[in-house]
């Protein structure tokens, strides 16, 4: 034996080497996780936590209470790297949670439960215990890992540069001066966190540029007609998909349908505010809350010119403070129209009543002839859509395809009413934004925290009623990306009402040069974005990622 060779004492660091024993299985869960996409993974803090897992400590007391004070570290740091709401989200909707019913707290807990990844977990439970009798697993998980930090941090700058021409949209300014027609910032760059966020800024610089102009007063020999906006809760195109109901007959009827237009937010109360001030370029959600410049209201820039501003809910309006964020922010200050001897067979998720659409419509209908207005602009909010919304007496949610069927059959009904009563009427049907009937990697199905494309990506259609010249054969379909200022500005255009007296109606002229929007989504706390014909999100103010596909 060498003299010279010195064994290390046996209280040295190097002899305490445990491993991760019952971790490795944590980690492993959370690799699977994002290899299915399920998972918004922080490489560095879970490198991080997996250090102070591994750190070698002899006393072996310390050892087991460092095991008990990592159990609420793990739990915190899975919960940070999954897509749910965040802790702010939950605080700021906790009185909202507290006001649901016991039956639909129920339903959303068990749509919350993944059966099949819980199934995936079991298997790697059982195949980690056979393993590790023979392997270190410790070597394995710790080699991932690392390899994860690795391409976090120079992978996404080679991967994710375009492979083809990127999809630039330059800002085009009219000749005369007028408000740009598209707010499509130029995407330029791989897409790194300060490319994208300098992509966002640029892209509210150029909204807050944007304005409709009105008329300062109409002309002499302008048409009175009723402007009706029908703005319905929970309904997207990928709603009318999973339901089979995008070739309803009520498209049909339509003379204008956007078929690319961005609701913005996937929340009811921003979704309102952002309608009522539609007359400006998109704000973003924080500005919502602020007063705006008076051109914002459109509801108000149409009361200067004769239209007397009407209100329907098919709802009290209570909760989330709905019809108080519709006169505070919107600027609506219209009285309710009464809800009074209309029937009701549904309830919303806190147990109010959902009054009769088709009844409210035909009230509606009945003052308007038998009034003296000649001009009104009337707001409509309807929820029977919501989800959690159930009949009354039934402790299960109503199933939503019967309930959209139902109203859209009414809404069509409703149009050959008015096709009968002569008036002319400019039918506005735009959604809140969908139900997110159809959910994905990052969210449950019925939940919108994340403003995700399939639930703001909204059927918008407009139909013009008591003309002279109808139009003829399919919808005339706007494929542009459009969001509410596009519809402020035809409004605009159709303010005076000669449309409706007009020989002939050049749909193609009209609807020519209407604002374009990038599709860019808010809520609280998330932001998506489109960059170089690829969605991006991000969170609480995090880094920007790809939105798992």
């Amino acid at each position: 034996m060498d003299k010279n060779r010195t064994t290390p004492p046996e209280h040295s660091l190097w002899r305490n080497w445990r491993g991760l024993s019952g971790w490795n299985f944590y980690f492993l869960a959370k690799f699977t996780l994002l290899w299915f996409g399920y998972l918004n993974f922080h490489a560095l803090p879970n490198l991080v936590f997996m250090a102070f897992l591994l750190m070698p400590i002899p006393s072996l007391r310390l050892h087991r209470w460092r095991h008990i004070i990592a159990i609420p570290i793990g739990i915190g740091l899975f919960y940070h790297d999954t897509w749910l709401p965040s802790a702010n989200s939950i605080i700021n909707q906790g009185s909202l949670l507290a006001s649901f019913s016991a039956p639909y707290l129920l339903e959303l807990v068990d749509r919350f439960i993944n059966w099949q990844m819980l199934g995936v977990a079991f298997v790697m439970l059982i195949a980690y215990l056979f393993l590790a009798q023979w392997l270190r697993i410790t070597v394995f998980t710790v080699a991932a890992m690392v390899w994860l930090n690795v391409v976090n941090m120079t992978g996404p700058a080679v991967a994710l540069l375009p492979t083809a021409d990127s999809a630039t949209a330059a800002v085009t300014t009219p000749a005369n001066g007028a408000t740009p027609v598209s707010s499509q910032p130029i995407s330029n760059g791989p897409p790194t966190n300060a490319n994208l966020t300098a992509n966002l800024e640029q892209f509210y610089d150029q909204e807050r540029a944007r304005m409709t102009a009105f008329p300062a007063a109409l002309p002499s020999d302008a048409q009175p007609f009723d402007l009706l906006m029908i703005n319905i809760c929970s309904l997207a195109w990928a709603d009318l998909d999973a339901t089979n109901l995008r070739n309803h007959p009520l498209w049909d009827k339509m003379d204008i349908v956007f078929t690319d237009f961005n609701s913005a937010t996937a929340y009811s109360g921003p979704a309102a505010i952002r309608l009522m001030r539609a007359s400006c370029g998109q704000a973003p959600h924080q500005d919502l809350y602020q007063p705006a410049n008076q051109q914002c209201y459109l509801f108000d820039n149409l009361a200067k010119l004769g239209f007397k501003s009407q209100l329907m809910l098919d709802h009290p309006g209570m909760f989330g403070n709905y019809l108080k964020n519709l006169r505070n922010d919107g600027g609506l200050q219209a009285p309710l129209m009464s809800q009074a001897g209309i029937s009701n067979e549904l309830s919303s998720f806190d147990g109010e009543p959902i009054y009769n659409d088709q009844e409210l419509l035909n009230r509606w209908l009945g003052q308007l002839q038998k009034g003296a207005d000649t001009r009104t602009a009337t707001f409509f909010n309807v929820i029977p859509l919501h989800d959690g919304v159930r009949f009354i007496g039934a402790n299960k949610g109503a199933d939503y395809q019967p309930r959209a069927q139902k109203l859209l059959d009414q809404l069509s009904n409703f149009f050959d009413e008015l096709q009968k009563s002569g008036r002319k009427v400019m039918v506005v049907l735009v959604p809140e934004h969908g139900a997110a009937l159809v959910g994905d990697k990052m969210q449950m199905s019925g939940l919108r925290d994340i403003p995700s494309p399939s639930i703001t990506h909204i059927p918008v259609g407009i139909k013009l009623i008591g003309m002279q010249a109808p139009h003829q054969g399919s919808p005339f379909e706007i494929k542009t990306p459009s969001s509410y200022l596009a519809l402020s500005e035809l409004v605009s255009r159709l303010v005076d009402g000669k449309v409706f007296t007009a020989p002939n109606v050049d749909w193609q002229t009209l609807t020519q040069g209407l604002p374009q929007t990038a599709a860019v989504s808010e809520n609280d706390n998330a932001i998506i974005m489109p960059y170089q014909n690829k969605p991006y999100i991000r969170l609480n103010g995090g880094d920007w990622v790809p939105y798992p596909q």
